[in-house]
Parts: structure tokens; C-alpha cells; sequence
């Protein structure tokens, strides 16, 4: 799940700053980025929680 989840984080994150730059949508990245960060790590918190370790009970 980790592997998948920072996979599906950069596709997203590449896909939306493609389409900022061929100007198909217009957003502020950097206002988003300050205003939106702390998603990111209650993201890879909640991925990490979910993920299942390597120690069997």
C-alpha cells in the first residue's frame, strides 16, 4: 500500500501541474500547496496505519 499510495500521490500531483501549465485549468499551486499541506501527512499517516507490518502476530 505504501508503494501505491505515493505512486498515485505523484501521478496526481504531475497530472494536475501538466494541465496548470498547458493552462487547461487555472489554479494557484502555491496557494494550494499552503493552504492544503497538512493533508499530506495525515495521508501517509493514515497509509502507514493501514499498511500492514512485517511482524506476525
Amino acid at each position: 500500500m505504501k508503494g501505491h499510495f505515493a505512486a498515485i500521490a505523484l501521478i496526481l500531483f504531475g497530472g494536475l501541474a501538466l494541465a496548470v501549465n498547458l493552462e487547461l485549468v487555472e489554479i494557484d499551486l502555491a496557494r494550494l500547496a499552503r493552504t492544503w499541506w497538512p493533508v499530506l501527512p495525515i495521508a501517509l499517516g493514515i497509509a502507514l496505519f493501514l499498511t500492514p507490518g512485517d511482524r506476525q502476530r
